[in-house]
């Protein structure tokens, strides 16, 4: 019975967004355009970090690792939905299912991990500036980046497998717009007990532990810079920090209530438009706010555009 059971699904239907027909084009062309700030904003970032010599350093070998999980992230779940939304039958095989499930994971779970180095590295570069070069070396850069990637995968792979192994009888429609673990779990047949543990458990430690360390990281660089009672330093505080923090807590705070603080009283609007928040928001504000506001950043922009310009020069 079970065998027949897991082969009684072979495909899930994406119920999207709760958009009306007649709305259907606006909103897609929206999303489209927001797809495409996404890519051209974190391609740029990594563009010009890789052609300027200037940004060769841990920060931005960081920002560039944190641009390509934004890409990615977006584009795990963006593409699909634009189709879907111009499609009479918005249908994912299940394969496809696990594989967007796997990847979503992987890239969200790569971003909270690069979050956390980001603020350590902000951390160790404004508290202790005189031994930064020495602390932030390229081999530790290299290595917690490294790390950052196996733990993703380890992450991403143990849920997918967990799923796997459930049984999918009959209902095949998912009240979302991409295949979320917990409306998979909420169509399964099988005892998921051991996958709702499993949630809890790594998501204490794959999300609260890591926002924590952020949230530590920068009140220790505000307490550090207020100690110099200067205008400039405080000023330097609340821009290295608000905006930061601002993204963090956005991504976290909607990924935390979703999965480990659900409510009964949710809608299934109110989930998928704060699944929006995290997987599409964010990904899009993350070029804005790390870079466009940054003198670093403006700086390579005019000095990649200008040699560009220059046909003669020997640079």
């Amino acid at each position: 019975m079970t065998g027949r059971n897991q082969t009684v699904v072979s495909e899930f239907l994406l119920l999207g967004l709760p958009i009306e027909v007649e709305h259907r084009s606006l909103f897609c062309a929206l999303f489209l355009a927001v797809y495409l700030s996404t890519v051209l904003g974190n391609l740029l970032i990594m563009v010009l970090i890789c052609l300027d010599a200037h940004l060769h350093t841990p920060m931005y070998f960081f920002l560039s690792n944190l641009s390509f999980s934004d890409l990615c992230f977006s584009s795990v779940t963006m593409p699909k939905l634009l189709q879907n939304m111009q499609s009479q039958h918005p249908s994912i095989p299940y394969a496809g299912c696990l594989t967007q499930m796997y990847f979503f994971l992987f890239f969200g779970d790569l971003e909270s991990f690069l979050l956390v180095a980001m603020a350590c590295d902000r951390y160790v570069a404004i508290c202790f500036p005189l031994r930064y070069t020495t602390i932030m070396s390229p081999k530790l850069c290299l290595s917690l980046v490294v790390l950052c990637w196996l733990l993703a995968t380890l992450h991403a792979m143990l849920h997918t497998l967990l799923t796997a192994r459930l049984c999918f009888c009959g209902d095949n429609m998912i009240p979302h717009f991409f295949c979320d673990l917990s409306a998979l779990l909420e169509l399964s047949c099988s005892d998921t007990g051991i996958n709702e543990l499993v949630i809890f458990i790594m998501g204490g430690l794959i999300l609260v532990i890591p926002f924590l360390l952020i949230v530590m990281s920068y009140a220790r660089i505000v307490s550090s810079i207020l100690r110099v009672p200067s205008t400039r330093g405080i000023r330097k505080a609340f821009s290295t920090c608000g905006s930061h923090l601002s993204v963090g807590s956005l991504f976290y705070g909607t990924v935390i209530a979703l999965y480990l603080c659900p409510s009964a009283k949710n809608s299934t609007v109110k989930e998928t438009v704060m699944a929006m928040m995290y997987t599409v928001v964010t990904p899009m504000l993350n070029p804005f706010i790390y870079s466009l506001r940054n003198r670093d950043m403006k700086g390579a922009l005019g000095r990649v555009f200008w040699k560009r310009k220059t046909p003669f020069s020997l640079c």
